[in-house]
């Protein structure tokens, strides 16, 4: 892959969701689909409410488009990137499904959880089988599990696709943070040669590079469950299908962190009645704590950088 592809991969993406959001915020503005806030948050969020959301809708489309013409024109057109983009498209209508029961109804609620767990699984099991079908690796390095490798990939995708989910409660956090996720594993995919990956990757660091001037404090729009759903789920995805599927435990630890620590406090009221964090996901924490929210997308992002670098060292190490 050249510098000339780089270049235009990221530039498509970038000005596909750069030049459009401002049409889709005036169309979610005039609709008056808003965000709802939930009255257990931060009392300071409230004055996000009515910000329109689902802004994922637009990043998932550039990506998508850039993936395709771009792998037309270099025939990387696989059935490795299809797979990606399948688990992008289907996890984000799960969240917009998700997001649109909140915006018609006015409420911070949607799916019902088993409902919500139950198309992500459904979702997961299709990428399965596809996976096995195309003849990737079911197992780790030369272990091979068969079928059982299955459950874990269903566990990776519905796992990450949640944790991500749960990690997007501050202005241009995860957007941030999936960045810098994307470009780890485009790295990656550089190294192995899977340039279909690379590209993918690519496409999502462009597009997210092009939301972000709308989604950074004070956000003029959110990705919505839209956005954050399929990329946790993609990111798992592309986990796999390089082969280094605990990688994205250190690529993705603000994502594994935000996630223990909403465990950790549920568990802990119901066994102590006592709560470990002030708030969780632990992002609420620090900002009961007094810090801003972009001192939180600070400390995270450089957290976040600092663990996908050290990452990318271990995974070199281990092929030298």
């Amino acid at each position: 892959m050249n510098i000339l592809i780089i270049l235009t991969t990221l530039i498509s993406a970038f000005l596909l969701t750069f030049i459009l959001m401002p049409f889709l915020i005036r169309y979610f503005r005039a609709k008056k689909e808003g965000q709802q806030i939930r009255e257990i948050g931060p009392k300071w969020h409230a004055s996000k409410a009515g910000t329109p959301t689902m802004g994922g809708l637009l990043f998932i489309f550039a990506s998508v488009v850039t993936s395709f013409w771009v792998a037309s024109w270099q025939g990387w057109l696989t059935n490795t990137l299809w797979a990606l983009i399948f688990t992008l498209v289907l996890y984000g209508l799960i969240g917009m499904w998700d997001d649109s029961i909140k915006i018609f109804h006015h409420q911070n609620e949607g799916f019902k959880p088993w409902q919500k767990a139950l198309a992500q699984v459904i979702v997961a099991l299709v990428f399965t089988v596809i996976y096995q079908h195309e003849g990737f690796q079911m197992g780790f390095g030369n272990l091979q599990f068969g079928w059982l490798y299955g459950f874990f990939i269903v566990f990776w995708l519905v796992g990450f696709s949640n944790a991500v989910n749960l990690t997007d409660g501050l202005d241009g956090l995860v957007s941030g943070l999936a960045i810098i996720s994307f470009l780890a594993y485009f790295l990656v995919a550089i190294y192995q040669h899977q340039f279909d990956v690379a590209l993918f990757c690519l496409t999502i660091v462009g597009a997210l590079a092009g939301f972000f001037p709308f989604n950074h404090k004070p956000a003029k729009i959110f990705m919505g469950d839209m956005g954050s759903l399929a990329l946790g789920g993609v990111l798992a995805a592309v986990a796999l299908l390089l082969h280094h599927e605990f990688s994205l435990l250190l690529i993705g630890i603000i994502y594994v962190i935000e996630t223990a620590s909403v465990i950790l406090q549920v568990a802990s009221f119901k066994l102590t009645g006592k709560r470990i964090f002030k708030m969780s996901p632990i992002h609420h924490h620090f900002e009961m704590s007094g810090w801003s929210e972009w001192k939180v997308d600070y400390v995270f992002w450089v957290i976040g950088a600092i663990s996908a670098l050290i990452a990318l060292g271990l995974l070199w190490l281990a092929n030298h």
